[in-house]
């Protein structure tokens, strides 16, 4: 067992559990709502009353606390929450090289125009959103997409410069959203510092807006604090002009969502809610019919991530609500909508509604069978359930764990 200070002695699991949940800002009754358990056995827990649970909700503790490394918890560095709960997909040596290889020489041929760029990047975009494996498709385009994006940010002047600069910003949130949710942290930490850099490069507000949006997410799963997760929201929104036009508008709402998570995750609920107000608000004045060509953000968006925000705020009732008032159906992106009822089923998973979960899992791998199979939280609660859920969902939930590669 690891020592966590010089020549002391190690942390039991319990100190090392409240560690972690200060070091996220969370209260117990928060921490509590989102493994299923009551405020007593978290505090049971954290004073070593209660020993350490059974791998799934081992898991389940380490996902709620936004720990990769179960050795933060356990002490023993040879477990990894990433061995039994994040899924590599088979592109992604290939993408990290990508990522991580730097061409210092000159290229001999001219770049791309800008606007040949801007339709491969539309392309992509349609890839990610929709339906099927979306994560190998990109895959497949992303290695050369930001080869050539590089090149052309380096060698176009002027306006053309810029315009490709944006585009890149671009092509990293695509790369940050392929490797969500796999063994590779550090290179969603340094997609996301990319794409921000190249918008200012770019000098362009509303490319700052979309990397802050995605920032927000690399914070929240570095578990660096609210406050700074918010304050980096605000600070954008201040970059944007609603008088603009559409965009502006949506950006700012979509920001507004990011504040509204933040706040939901240390159980905020007035001020969570409050920013929430603010996105409904943009996306009434954008309308019904309008959705963001590539972020998403629109009506159908702000209402299935109050789902979210209610799970977060561990308001089971709340977020079973709001599932039942929208259609999910109807959101033009596969993966979001596969997202958005795996996030139902969590909602149902904190009800306690366990044959509900495993339907909406199932209902999810329908709509994007990568998203759900990447999702920490369909891997995790499939594999429990497989084992330990009752006689009329178990079958089911073991042929779920076998479509996810978590069977046992």
């Amino acid at each position: 067992m690891t020592h966590d200070a010089e020549n002391g002695p190690p942390l039991t699991f319990g100190q090392r559990v409240r560690r972690e949940r200060e070091r996220k800002g969370q209260t117990r009754p928060v921490l509590a709502g989102l493994v299923g358990r009551s405020t007593e056995w978290v505090k049971a827990i954290e004073n070593d009353r209660l020993g350490m649970p059974r791998l799934p909700l081992l898991l389940r503790l380490a996902e709620s606390l936004g720990v990769d490394d179960l050795a933060a918890l356990t002490g023993d560095e040879r477990i990894a929450a990433a061995t039994y709960t994040k899924a590599a997909h088979p592109s992604l040596l290939r993408v990290k090289e990508s990522l991580t290889t730097y061409d210092l020489l000159t290229r001999d041929e001219e770049p791309t125009p800008a606007a040949a760029l801007a339709i491969r990047v539309q392309s992509a975009w349609q890839a990610w959103h929709g339906f099927g494996d979306h994560r190998s498709r990109i895959a497949n385009v992303l290695p050369a997409l930001l080869a050539d994006l590089q090149h052309a940010a380096r060698t176009h002047q002027g306006a053309d410069r810029r315009r490709s600069q944006v585009l890149l910003a671009q092509g990293y949130h695509l790369a940050q959203l392929y490797l969500s949710f796999q063994p590779a942290p550090e290179l969603v930490m340094l997609t996301g510092d990319r794409s921000m850099t190249m918008a200012q490069d770019a000098d362009s507000p509303r490319a700052m807006a979309a990397s802050a949006w995605y920032l927000n997410h690399v914070f929240r799963d570095a578990g660096e604090r609210h406050e700074a997760r918010v304050d980096l929201a605000m600070k954008s929104i201040r970059l944007l002009d609603p008088e603009r036009g559409p965009e502006d508008i949506a950006l700012g709402g979509l920001l507004h969502l990011a504040a509204a998570l933040s706040y939901a995750k240390v159980g905020q609920k007035g001020n969570a809610e409050r920013h929430w107000d603010r996105a409904d608000a943009a996306a009434k004045r954008l309308g019904d019919a309008y959705v963001h060509p590539w972020l998403m953000f629109g009506r159908g968006m702000v209402d299935a991530y109050a789902i979210t925000m209610h799970n977060d705020l561990v308001r089971s009732g709340a977020a079973v609500d709001a599932a039942t008032h929208i259609d999910l159906g109807s959101m033009q992106s596969a993966t979001r909508r596969s997202f958005h009822i795996i996030e139902t089923a969590r909602a149902y998973s904190l009800a306690g509604e366990s044959v509900a979960v495993v339907h909406l899992l199932k209902k999810a791998y329908e709509a994007s069978p990568e998203t759900t199979a990447y999702n920490l939280f369909a891997r995790g609660t499939a594999a429990e359930l497989a084992e330990n859920g009752s006689a009329i969902i178990r079958d089911d939930a073991r042929g779920l764990a076998r479509q996810l590669g978590v069977a046992a």
